[in-house]
């Protein structure tokens, strides 16, 4: 009896020490960052094979003071922020719409539609940026707003993750409230809408997540330096002379922090939503 609790005892142990493990490594280049951030240019690199790597020796935020010397970073925020959230509303609004008729209503062409969503999925955007750009051009959207925010609006994964979520909705709810009299608006606005949060709230986590690292479509269609996202501001200290790597790791510490603060308070639902919409990995 003693040796089966000390086995588990053990087990225990192993399974928590071999997370925590994995969890120093994961974590470690985000603790080198910051610790970068915060040393002078030359000790960046300093004692790289060592622990003392990770303590910043001389520690200030001239760095910092030099990345709002260098790039406005107020302006930068806003113009990401800006896209970000027109691209959600409209991400959440249109994509759960036809994730919903998907799942709940019988039409002519719906499986096939579905195989088409499905078969979409595995599209790289890389196959699509010259088409795109090439579009966006004979509209006159170059370096504009709407260029940055229409193309990213409809996505198949989207529609997939809320097409797996609604699909779980009981009908018998969906009836009574036809019954009632509601239409299949008010039914989708008023009932299903409120009982989906955790699906929107996973939606909204990787879109904002995909949208504040997207580097390669803003880089090209945004060509001015007043309408520049976050990841162009950060690139810019690499084309910017003199290079000093210690504000690039401190404009890195900036735009990790919203990413960061958003994941910790909306964890749960992301958890939470791709559980009950049944997409691993």
């Amino acid at each position: 009896m003693k040796s089966l609790k000390a086995q588990k005892a053990l087990q225990k142990i192993l399974f928590y020490a071999g997370n925590t493990i994995i969890g120093i490594i994961f974590v470690s280049p985000l603790i080198w960052m910051i610790s970068a951030s915060l040393k002078p240019e030359a000790k960046i690199f300093a004692n790289m094979n060592s622990i003392q790597t990770f303590v910043p020796e001389d520690a200030s935020f001239d760095n910092y003071i030099e990345v709002f010397r260098r790039v406005d970073l107020m302006n930068v925020f806003k113009n990401t922020i800006t896209y970000i959230l027109l691209i959600l509303v409209f991400d959440l609004l249109i994509n759960s719409i036809c994730g919903y008729a998907l799942a709940k209503f019988r039409f002519k062409g719906r499986k096939l539609i579905l195989s088409f969503v499905v078969a979409l999925m595995v599209m790289p955007m890389e196959a699509i940026l010259l088409p795109m750009y090439i579009e966006m051009s004979q509209l006159g959207w170059v370096n504009s707003l709407p260029a940055l925010v229409v193309p990213s609006i409809a996505k198949c994964f989207s529609i997939y993750m809320f097409y797996n979520f609604f699909k779980d909705i009981p009908d018998d709810l969906l009836e009574a409230a036809s019954i009632d009299g509601s239409s299949p608006i008010r039914t989708f606005f008023s009932i299903v809408m409120p009982i989906s949060k955790t699906v929107y709230a996973t939606v909204f986590i990787l879109d904002f997540v995909a949208h504040w690292n997207d580097f390669m479509w803003p880089f090209l269609i945004m060509t001015g330096k007043e309408s520049r996202t976050i990841q162009l501001a950060v690139q810019s200290f690499f084309g910017t002379q003199p290079v000093h790597y210690s504000a690039i790791m401190a404009s890195l510490v900036l735009s990790a922090i919203p990413m960061i603060v958003m994941f910790i308070f909306m964890q749960k639902y992301y958890v939470e939503g791709i559980a009950s919409s049944g997409i691993k990995g």
